[in-house]
């Protein structure tokens, strides 16, 4: 049986989350809507509009869309956002008044200004009962305090990466995936810390994106330390680039070149009569070099 759904994000880069559109059929992409969550009410933007999918691949039970967003509800979620600074100053005085160890890295008001959640950081657990009323009281509001992880942080506060772009996490990744040491090794990258690391100190998310790519291309490419026959001759393999596919080879004159891995694979493949001739036909072409080299001097 097939079901209904539209999708909708709260927040930039953030996860989607479906909902039955209910009556309404004509929601598009980049529609505002109000809808009722496990927090309360929310604003949500739809990015993916209406669409039948079977059910069985529905996990609980949709919940449907209230309505479409107001032009009242949208300048209600413009006035609350222009509070989160102040209330984020706030909240930071009152910590640091208690002496509790976090750091308070946002403030975020809902759309109508009934909730106010704030992150932060600790390295341990934090008891803020007592920072709780006294923000509640403060702020006339229901509090919601949600501790965060260090890759979370980087997310919220955004800046640029190594790259110059704007941080992946900040503008596009929905989740954050499992990121190794082992990937940067097969990039070939210095396993320096201070090279391989993002603004938020853990290893950079953009070592996954290619990692299958260099797994893959490196399996079909010989080994440094293999021998290997060239167009140029017999010679050992110094370095891979996986993003060229291409080896470095030290040929037995001494003299290292690059050489494409098609080229490599074309000798292996030849019969070895045709690999002696056009081995010949390079040497004798260098030969040739030389003549006209000492011709010229």
């Amino acid at each position: 049986m097939a079901v209904t759904i539209v999708g909708v994000r709260f927040k930039r880069a953030s996860k989607v989350y479906y909902f039955d559109p209910g009556g309404l059929v004509d929601l598009k992409p980049g529609d505002e809507v109000i809808v009722e969550t496990s927090r309360g009410r929310e604003i949500a933007r739809v990015v993916i509009g209406p669409r039948s999918v079977d059910e069985n691949v529905i996990a609980g039970e949709l919940k449907p869309i209230d309505r479409l967003a107001t032009p009242l509800d949208r300048l209600q979620s413009v006035r609350q956002q222009r509070r989160e600074a102040q209330a984020l100053r706030r909240c930071r005085e009152m910590v640091a008044a208690r002496g509790l160890p976090m750091k308070v890295i946002a403030a975020e008001y809902s759309y109508d200004g009934t909730r106010l959640t704030f992150s932060f950081t600790a390295e341990k657990r934090v008891d803020f009962r007592e920072l709780v009323r006294d923000l509640a009281k403060s702020f006339h509001a229901r509090i919601e305090l949600r501790q965060v992880g260090v890759r979370d942080e980087a997310k919220i506060l955004g800046g640029l990466g190594t790259c110059g772009h704007e941080l992946c996490c900040r503008t596009w990744m929905t989740e954050f995936s499992p990121v190794s040491i082992k990937m940067a090794k097969h990039q070939g990258l210095p396993l320096s810390p201070m090279e391989i690391s993002g603004q938020c100190g853990r290893l950079l998310c953009c070592l996954a994106f290619e990692d299958d790519h260099y797994v893959k291309v490196k399996a079909g490419l010989p080994k440094v330390g293999q021998t290997v026959e060239t167009g140029m001759g017999p010679g050992r393999i110094l370095a891979v680039n996986a993003l060229k596919e291409s080896v470095s080879v030290e040929l037995e004159s001494g003299a290292v070149v690059e050489v494409p891995a098609d080229e490599l694979r074309a000798n292996a493949q030849a019969p070895a009569g045709q690999a002696e001739s056009s081995a010949a036909t390079t040497a004798e072409l260098i030969d040739a070099d030389a003549d006209i080299d000492e011709d010229l001097d």
